[in-house]
Parts: structure tokens; C-alpha cells; sequence
């Protein structure tokens, strides 16, 4: 039998590993649950992803690609004449707004790099991303890895706890590392 042309079936098997992860967490990650999920053979999962950190890698970078495309979106929307601690607030919240099962994902693959070595550096290059692109507002490395700190603690919690969301806490917590 020949063999069937599939130019999508890497992109697939990567938005079936992020549903897997989605749904299971990252406990439930494996090439037999993917290739199911993606409704491929267990070879091409295999074939595509040698390892499961490939597989976790190759959706974390998709994940992260997406949140950091939101990111630079806010960036550029950002209104000048609006204190930066306010706007920060309204991205704090429209993150947590939205589809929380989405925030929990990003954070569970985020996560992974504390178990999974080979995460580490895309992890780190996410970080180091978004403080990027806070400097260039706040004019600051140091304040934009502190905010890049206090943002993820406060999503971690607000995430952990259910509690919530207090616009008035996360303006004044955002204000003080302003300064």
C-alpha cells in the first residue's frame, strides 16, 4: 500500500499533544495517547517526535508563540496616556477572563521545565521574551523581569486558589514595582 502523503500530520500530532495536556495534564502525555488523539498511527508520532520532550517542546513553543503573540499585541495597544500599572492590570485580567482552561495550559507546559531538562531553555526564552517587551515600555530591564515575576505569581495564584480577581490589589501590587 502506498504510503499517504500527509503534509498537516506533524501540525496535528502537536495540537493533539496541547488537547492531551489540555485534559490530562502532563502526567497523561504519551506518543500511544497523542497518536490516538491526533487519529494517526503510534509510528508517525515516533517518527516526527523521537522523544516525548520533542513532543512537549514542540507544543510549548506553539503555546508560547501564541501567548507571546498576545503579548506584543497588547504591547502595541497599549494607550500612552494610560498609567502603565492600569493597563497592566487589564491584561492580568483579560488573561484570567477568558478561557481559564487555556491559562491553565500555558502554565502547565510553562511548568513542565521544572520536571523536563529539555524545556528549560524554551521556558527561559519565553521569559526572557516578555520581560523584553515590558522594557520597552517601562524603560527598564530590571523593573520588566520584576513585573514578568509578579504577573506569573499572581496568575499562579489567582489559578491556584479560585479566588476573585481584586482590580484594586493587582494595580497597587503592579504600581509598587513601578515605583
Amino acid at each position: 500500500m502506498p504510503r499517504r502523503y500527509d503534509p498537516d500530520r506533524r501540525q496535528r500530532i502537536i495540537d493533539a499533544a496541547i488537547r492531551v495536556v489540555a485534559g490530562r495534564g502532563i502526567a497523561g502525555l504519551s506518543h500511544r495517547a497523542v497518536a490516538a488523539e491526533a487519529d494517526v498511527p503510534l509510528g508517525s508520532t515516533t517518527y516526527h517526535f523521537a522523544s516525548l520532550d520533542d513532543l512537549l517542546i514542540a507544543a510549548l513553543r506553539q503555546v508560547n508563540g501564541e501567548w507571546l503573540a498576545g503579548i506584543e499585541a497588547w504591547v502595541r495597544g497599549v494607550d500612552p496616556d494610560v498609567p502603565l500599572a492600569d493597563e497592566l492590570t487589564r491584561l492580568v485580567e483579560e488573561s484570567l477572563g477568558g478561557d481559564r482552561s487555556r491559562v491553565e495550559l500555558e502554565y502547565e507546559l510553562y511548568l513542565a521545565a521544572l520536571r523536563h531538562e529539555a524545556v528549560r531553555p524554551l521556558a527561559a526564552e519565553c521569559l526572557d521574551t516578555m520581560a523584553e517587551l515590558l522594557r520597552r515600555r517601562t524603560g527598564d530591564a530590571g523593573t520588566a523581569r520584576a513585573l514578568v515575576g509578579l504577573i506569573d505569581g499572581l496568575m499562579l495564584q489567582h489559578l491556584l486558589t479560585g479566588r476573585e480577581f481584586d482590580r484594586a490589589e493587582v494595580r497597587d501590587a503592579v504600581a509598587r514595582v513601578i515605583g
